[in-house]
């Protein structure tokens, strides 16, 4: 299938700095060995996928570099393992279906939110969120798709300042319903839970009804990484907070349902891909930049208001400590602590880059940013979780 490129139509707007003290990460920083496979930028995937008997990564495999078929009714101690850093230099992309990294294991949120954004995709599961942008950097996967914020729990702080670390685009979004379920190894009553185990993130969206229950918290990478902690050792005082996928997959029994504190849990999911796509109008676009500016009275608003002269809507804006930068600017009564700390301003607004006010707007912030990327134009995702 033929590579397809993109050439921005501001290209000096997708990376842009005043200073020449720009740093950046790679990932040969993180694994000396580079793969050489062949390009295969986009392309559309007419395969189906009627069952769960699809290829997966397990990592004693991959030290042979090759790959198993994992069933869905087999243990949880034989369904695939995360891939790792270590591990990702010894695969190699192979096949014309489309392959999505997530985080975590089989039955995670994630990959429901993969197999949603690209149905009959082969998802492909990491054990970190660095992993998988690494996985699509080094032509492992085909796409990543990675949490950005959950309307309970807020940001995934990690991979907002992932997105700036790497040179990843962003290609689309999508919002998953997130329902999650208190998980038990059958004959566990919950009265005989002294503990339950998720990801952070889960957890806090059920406070109220894991305060309720009185157990004890204990957090870990992800939820059906929980959910398949509990099965393989059999535990009889912990239960997990997961999806009704992974009950499902683990062999779990499900003791209540819709634990979350609030019905209206939804996570927004962003897909990234090596290559940007062409922007449009002729559908709802989101626009996704970072951007820094030199301290001082207004000059926040000042950037904002570039957008609000154009009748542009914001929808999100995070900041970010912007990490390992020499700060020239220190108060002499705090005994050389800095007296600012810079700060990084992640932006999305309604608007596509080839809009003409949107092209405005970034040609008026960059006059006076001394930091702006655009990280995705992107169509929105304006269907029901």
């Amino acid at each position: 299938m033929a590579a397809t490129t993109f050439r921005s139509p501001l290209p000096s707007l997708y990376s842009y700095t005043k200073t020449h003290n720009r740093k950046s990460v790679t990932a040969a920083q993180l694994s000396q060995r580079r793969l050489k496979i062949p390009l295969h930028a986009c392309y559309s995937n007419t395969n189906s996928k009627n069952n769960k008997n699809f290829q997966a990564i397990d990592l004693q495999e991959l030290i042979q570099d090759s790959t198993c078929e994992i069933d869905s009714k087999d243990s949880p101690a034989s369904h695939p393992r995360p891939l790792t850093s270590d591990q990702l230099s010894n695969l190699t992309s192979e096949g014309s279906r489309l392959r999505v990294a997530y985080q975590g294991v089989r039955g995670a949120y994630s990959e429901s939110a993969a197999e949603k954004a690209y149905p009959n995709c082969e998802p492909v599961p990491c054990e970190q969120f660095d992993t998988a942008f690494e996985a699509v950097e080094k032509w492992l996967v085909d796409r990543a798709v990675l949490p950005i914020e959950n309307s309970l729990g807020g940001s995934i702080h990690r991979n907002y300042d992932l997105l700036l670390r790497h040179r990843l685009h962003i290609v689309g979004e999508v919002k998953l319903a997130i329902r999650h379920c208190l998980l038990a190894n059958h004959g566990v009553l919950v009265e005989d839970l002294k503990r339950v185990l998720s990801h952070p993130q889960a957890l806090a969206q059920c406070e109220s009804t894991l305060t309720g229950l009185g157990l004890v918290r204990e957090a870990v990478d992800d939820t059906a990484g929980a959910a398949k902690h509990v099965a393989f050792h059999k535990l009889k005082d912990a239960g997990a907070v997961a999806s009704k996928i992974a009950a499902s997959i683990y062999g779990l029994n499900i003791l209540a349902e819709d634990i979350q504190d609030d019905s209206d849990n939804v996570t927004r999911f962003l897909m990234l891909a090596r290559e940007p796509i062409i922007p449009g109008i002729d559908k709802p676009f989101k626009t996704s930049i970072v951007f820094s500016l030199e301290e001082g009275p207004g000059m926040l608003f000042k950037a904002l208001a570039v957008f609000a002269m154009r009748n542009v809507n914001l929808t999100k804006i995070e900041s970010r400590p912007l990490q390992k930068q020499t700060l020239p600017t220190l108060d002499d009564g705090t005994n050389g602590f800095p007296k600012y700390f810079p700060y990084l301003f992640y932006v999305d607004f309604e608007a596509s880059m080839a809009d003409q006010r949107a092209q405005n707007a970034l040609g008026h912030l960059k006059e006076f940013a001394t930091f702006l990327r655009v990280l995705g134009s992107y169509p929105t995702d304006t269907g029901l979780p």
